[in-house]
């Protein structure tokens, strides 16, 4: 049985639904779909998501900000909300987890939404922070067979998956070596960059986010920071991907488009 996961960061969820993300929703063959950059209380997100979907959400303690979410077709058990017990504010709306059942198999979903940073100030601090506990967390997930962390990473792997290399790297957040390492670090354990493995080590992007400023998107001068990431025993299942990237500017609603990657379980 083929199951879809999507993954994407709406960039504020009620302008998100404004722009045209309920239709877009309502026609997506995804089993299960993955909200970052929500940035709405929980109650407004499930009135605007329709019943027919699962919910669970985890709002920042900081207004406007931040995040989560998980959407299912399917009931979601064994919810975990946060990295840790007791969460800095700033960290809060970036980590929600819960465990569905597909095709007969139980899978672990994650929702992440890692910290954007601002090279020279204490955002770089939170960041390196956050993901010093997203390595810890993820050292405990790979216990189990079949979990895919999805989301807005916030950090290129490689020159592949930016089309500005030379003028970001080791300059710009998300481009910086030191964040690229903890992605080195977490595929160097077993985990596996699904969109990666099925485009090709060779492929250019394709692109997740372009800059709302300029040509970028026009120009397909994007970055791919939205990932999903998998355990071997998920990864080894995943059959095709795609990015639904808009037709046009105008027709976006949000920066992002979403990554959606299939697997025969």
């Amino acid at each position: 049985m083929s199951v879809t996961i999507a993954t994407c960061n709406v960039n504020g969820v009620r302008a998100a639904y404004r722009k045209g993300m309920g239709e877009w929703l309502a026609e997506t063959e995804a089993e299960v779909v993955a909200l970052q950059e929500v940035r709405a209380p929980d109650e407004i997100l499930r009135e605007l998501v329709d019943d027919q979907w699962h919910l669970v959400s985890q709002a920042s303690q900081l207004k406007g900000r931040a995040g989560v979410a998980i959407l299912s077709r399917h009931p979601l058990e064994q919810v975990r909300y946060g990295l840790v017990e007791e969460e800095p504010d700033v960290d809060t709306g970036r980590w929600i987890e819960a465990t569905v059942e597909l095709g007969g198999t139980p899978v672990t979903v994650v929702s992440a939404y890692l910290h954007s940073g601002v090279v020279g100030t204490e955002k770089m601090d939170f960041k390196y922070a956050h993901l010093a506990r997203v390595s810890q967390r993820l050292q405990k997930l790979r216990e189990e067979s079949h979990v895919v962390m999805v989301g807005d990473f916030n950090i290129v792997h490689t020159e592949r998956d930016i089309k500005n290399w030379k003028g970001n790297h080791n300059k710009t957040a998300g481009v910086l070596d030191e964040e690229i390492a903890y992605l080195d670090e977490w595929f160097g354990a077993g985990w596996v960059d699904v969109q990666r493995q099925l485009a090709g080590a060779e492929a250019q992007g394709p692109y997740t986010w372009w800059s709302q400023r300029g040509k970028a998107f026009d120009n397909d001068a994007g970055w791919r920071i939205d990932y999903q990431m998998a355990t071997p025993q998920l990864a080894g299942v995943a059959g095709e991907f795609r990015v639904d990237r808009a037709e046009s500017y105008d027709s976006r609603w949000s920066d992002h488009a979403p990554l959606l990657v299939s697997y025969d379980l």
